[in-house]
């Protein structure tokens, strides 16, 4: 039995080296390969780079070489798959090479698409790449005061990457004894400031409390950049000194191109985590379409139930579990304070009082990424 792993983020690294242990005896055997192939050899913390877009981590500390992460018995090759032929089981890579498998777990990941609203990408800061992170650091230290925009466009990674950026950006102004000379405004495309409930229900009191102000049902059309002016789909306007934005994702393009998915989501069966029409591809992380949190913690407990599905299908013939659409992300509340949002498919979060001993585990949790990685958490 061959189980191919494309992509080398954390889903992919957590179900490889999950099968890795679940399956040790059988890889040993002969009898169980698992392969991944990946488009890089480092493997970066991704949740990180909003820290360096602050000055609060430096881009070095984001990476670990990707094979070091891996367990035995893994066959690692920084590969990159360009072709899928999924009716032969078998994928092209930019090396040359045909790879076969009898059951593929696709975990290639996102990208962020400011490219689709005209003017964003050539005139906002983002913190999804080491680039664009250390550029936003640098703007942010020549910033000499004036209107702050946040603007937010879906789908993106992280949902609660708009609320930390917002709350860490008012905290980075008042520690510069600054807050007095900046206007902090904030954006969300939907009648609240979260589209999860209870989370908004949370953080607009918070917005209120720091001065934050913001606007509701704003859906970015275009940016205007000689004016420095954000329009809206609905028709409205805001003027902005800084632009910082959580910009749009889509899926990487080696999805799109193969015409896997539109955008490069995958339709993925939200308990199965199979791809729609097929029984032997599985489909975890930022790839899938699921209308869940694109975060790391999905991918993690998404990959903890493919590895065990596909550990039972190879000794008992039949998956065991489902998922139930857990997620589990951090919120960084500023002033040194955290809180959580946990949920599933049915069950919608309820977020905390923020407290400093959530923001220091959260912290930690930087570091513990690496276990993490390994599954060892």
């Amino acid at each position: 039995m061959k189980i191919l792993i494309v992509g080398g983020g954390m889903g992919g690294t957590i179900l490889a080296n999950n099968l890795a242990r679940r399956l040790k005896a059988e890889i040993k055997a002969g009898t169980v390969q698992v392969e991944m192939l990946s488009a890089s050899d480092k493997h970066a913390y991704l949740p990180g780079l909003l820290y360096v877009a602050l000055g609060r981590m430096a881009p070095a500390e984001l990476y670990r070489d990707q094979a070091s992460l891996l367990e035995p018995g893994i066959a690692f090759s920084v590969d990159p798959v360009t072709e899928f032929d999924l009716d032969t089981n078998q994928v092209k890579t930019r090396g040359g090479r045909t790879v076969g498998y009898d059951f593929l777990a696709i975990a290639t990941g996102s990208r962020i698409w400011p490219e689709s609203i005209p003017g964003l990408a050539e005139n906002a800061e983002f913190f999804y790449t080491e680039e664009t992170a250390v550029k936003m650091l640098g703007r942010l230290r020549e910033f000499q005061g004036g209107k702050v925009v946040v603007a937010v466009g879906v789908p993106h990674k992280c949902p609660m990457a708009p609320l930390e950026i917002t709350f860490m950006l008012d905290d980075w102004f008042r520690e510069r004894g600054m807050r007095d000379k900046v206007e902090l405004h904030y954006t969300y495309p939907i009648g609240r400031t979260h589209s999860l409930e209870n989370v908004a229900k949370w953080a607009t009191p918070e917005m209120e409390r720091r001065g934050i102000t913001y606007e509701t049902f704003f859906n970015l059309k275009e940016v205007d950049g000689a004016r420095k002016v954000l329009k809206s789909e609905e028709g409205g306007e805001t003027s902005y000194d800084l632009l910082v934005s959580i910009p749009a994702h889509k899926g990487m393009a080696v999805i799109e191109e193969n015409k896997l998915g539109q955008n490069g989501w995958i339709p993925t069966d939200r308990e199965s985590l199979k791809m729609q029409g097929r029984e032997n591809v599985f489909v975890l992380g930022d790839t899938t379409n699921l209308p869940i949190s694109k975060a790391g913690s999905t991918a993690h407990f998404e990959a903890e139930v493919i590895g065990e599905n596909l550990a039972a299908i190879a000794r008992r013939g039949a998956p065991v579990r489902r998922y139930d659409g857990k997620v589990f992300c951090f919120i960084e509340a500023g002033s040194d304070r955290a809180t959580y949002a946990m949920f599933t498919y049915t069950q919608p979060p309820d977020p905390r009082e923020p407290t400093r001993a959530i923001h220091w585990f959260k912290l930690a949790y930087n570091q513990l990424y690496w276990a993490s990685a390994r599954g060892l958490l």
